[in-house]
């Protein structure tokens, strides 16, 4: 594995700055793939990564693991949390990871000099302990490695909508093949026609 500050100047590239979440990101992901005794970055799938946000973190365990939401080894599950769950496909083992409470206070007491506190927290989240920094928790998916995944090149229509769906996405509701959209509430709402083309 590269050294922190090598992640951490990676981390950075598609950004004018480093940031604090991107640390966090960057030594949450060490420490998961070393308890996980995963090597990486992986160029295969036999890491996924949940992360429970998305942003400057995400970039971070991106440096560290090369899991991307383009080869299917990342995925968002928003919920606004600054954690994910590094998963070992092959034999399952699953670890969450999080930053302790009240983190980034105690950050402040690494980087005295700084001034402010994201100066603080970018330079404290560097230096400080992993043990005070992170907490680190053996899980177990509620649903299958397969399951969040998908299945790749499964396609079908919807019902409804007439959209294609992928990766084995769709549901079914009194025999009716739906996409999620269709099936529950969307997160967008249609508005009256179509915008066309130029």
């Amino acid at each position: 594995m590269r050294s922190l500050k090598e992640l951490l100047e990676r981390s950075s590239r598609g950004h004018s700055k480093l940031c604090p979440r991107q640390v966090l990101g960057v030594r949450m992901a060490m420490a998961a793939v070393a308890a996980l005794g995963l090597e990486v970055p992986r160029s295969d799938k036999r890491l996924l990564v949940i992360a429970e946000t998305d942003g400057c973190f995400v970039d971070g365990v991106e440096a560290v693991t090369g899991c991307t939401v383009g080869h299917r080894t990342l995925r968002i599950e928003d919920y606004g949390k600054v954690a994910a769950t590094f998963v070992d496909t092959s034999s399952g083992a699953a670890v969450r990871v999080a930053p302790r409470s009240g983190v980034r206070h105690r950050a402040l007491s690494y980087a005295p000099g700084e001034a402010g506190h994201y100066q603080g927290q970018l330079a404290g989240y560097q230096v400080m302990p992993e043990e005070e920094l992170l907490a680190l928790q053996r899980v177990q998916l509620a649903v299958s490695v397969e399951a969040i995944r998908g299945r790749a090149n499964v396609r079908t229509l919807c019902d409804s909508c007439q959209e294609e769906i992928i990766n084995d996405r769709q549901v079914t509701r009194d025999g009716r093949t739906l996409c999620r959209a269709c099936a529950s509430t969307p997160y967008y709402v249609p508005a009256a026609g179509e915008i066309p083309l130029l």
